[in-house]
This record gives C-alpha cells, sequence and structure tokens, in this order.
C-alpha cells in the first residue's frame, strides 16, 4: 500500500481563539449609572440656586423706564451683592443712579397687588429729595445747594424734561427714592415713597434682548 503524503503547514501552530472582550465590573457600572442620575438631578437644584442668589432673567412690562428700557426688553438681573450682603449681615446700599429691582406692596395704594417693579435710584439715605415746579433737586452734605440729578448721570439726558409731582422728603436710613425715566408715566417713590433697601432683589447688569441693542449696565 502506498503512502498518500498529507502536506500541511511545516510548523503547525496550535488552534487560538479570539480574546474575549473584557467586560466591566457590574459594580463600576453601578456608580457610573448613579453619578449620571445624581448630575441630573442636581441640574435644577443648581439652577435654582442661581437663580435666588446669584443671577436671574427678567422681561421688562411697560413702559416707566424709556426710553432706557423698553417693554418685553429681556434683562439678566445681578443679585450676588444683595446675597453677600445677607451673608455677611450688613445693610445692601445700591448706588445712586443704579437700576434696581425691588419687591411693590401695592395693596396699600391705588388698590393694585404685590409685584415686582424695575426703577432707577435717585436718592440715598441722608438725601433730601424736593420735586417742585417740574424740577427734582437732592441737597446733602456734599451738595448744601443741592443739584439736579440730570446734570450728575448723562443717562438721564433723556430722561423726562418735567417731573409731575410736589415732595420734599429725607431719605433715612436704609431706604433709597427711585423714579423711572419716563417721569410722565411711572409707578414710583413720587407716589409710594422711599423703598426699603430689604425690599431690593438686585441691580440690572445686562440687556440681553433685543439682540442688536444688548447693553451692560
Amino acid at each position: 500500500m502506498n503512502n498518500i503524503p498529507i502536506y500541511g503547514d511545516p510548523n503547525p501552530q496550535p488552534f487560538s481563539q479570539p480574546e474575549p472582550t473584557p467586560q466591566k465590573p457590574k459594580k463600576k457600572l453601578s456608580r457610573e449609572v448613579i453619578s449620571t442620575l445624581l448630575i441630573i438631578a442636581a441640574a435644577p437644584l443648581i439652577a435654582f440656586i442661581l437663580t435666588i442668589f446669584v443671577f436671574q432673567s427678567y422681561e421688562v412690562e411697560g413702559d416707566s423706564m424709556e426710553p432706557t428700557l423698553q417693554n418685553k426688553d429681556r434683562l439678566i438681573v445681578n443679585k450676588i451683592n444683595k446675597t453677600w450682603s445677607n451673608v455677611s449681615g450688613h445693610n445692601y446700599l445700591p448706588e445712586r443712579f443704579e437700576i434696581i429691582i425691588f419687591n411693590y406692596t401695592g395693596s396699600n395704594t391705588n388698590g393694585e397687588g404685590d409685584k415686582q417693579l424695575i426703577k432707577r435710584v435717585v436718592g440715598l439715605p441722608g438725601d433730601r429729595i424736593v420735586i417742585k415746579d417740574g424740577a427734582v433737586t437732592i441737597y446733602n452734605d456734599g451738595n448744601p445747594d443741592g443739584f439736579n440729578p440730570k446734570d450728575k448721570d448723562e443717562q438721564l439726558d433723556t430722561a423726562a424734561s418735567t417731573t409731575d409731582g410736589n415732595i420734599d422728603e429725607t431719605i433715612g436710613k436704609g431706604e433709597v427714592f427711585v423714579m423711572g425715566d419716563n417721569r410722565q408715566n411711572s409707578l414710583d417713590s413720587r407716589v409710594f415713597g422711599p423703598v426699603s433697601t430689604s425690599e431690593i432683589i438686585g441691580n440690572l447688569a445686562l440687556r440681553i434682548y433685543p439682540l442688536d441693542e444688548v447693553q451692560r449696565y
């Protein structure tokens, strides 16, 4: 019987199986899922905290701040200074001519309900505010002869040329006197008196809409 040769690999290698794909340990996978869920759950809480203590978006309603701000303008209000004053135990006092947002309780005047208003700070503690014959005059230690706010801030150049009202009031500690730039159509301290600084929410930081009128304050 003839032997039939068998041809093959002269150096045969043992048959090898493909390397198995390593599997993530179940504990590690569980930790990743839990971490993701915690991040998702924390996002609304972080947004809430930022809104309460850092900044908040507002939309202007009405024309009391024209021409500086228009109806439907979208704003970013800075709350950091007010938050810090609360944390440090110091009284928050905005600067003169800053635009602020504050809580207004109108139940005792004009029968209106609670709401938030946006106005410009004109008078500070210790100021004597006199409104007479359509003009505003502020007297204080630094200005014993008085000054018109429009002479001190260029943003007020476009405010109403005359200011209605008959006021002679000295602003107390922890209070500010506010007015709208559109003084012919503004519910402000001429009607409801000085605003307690405890009612201030924050100061205007940025206008973000309309997009062609974005402005920092």
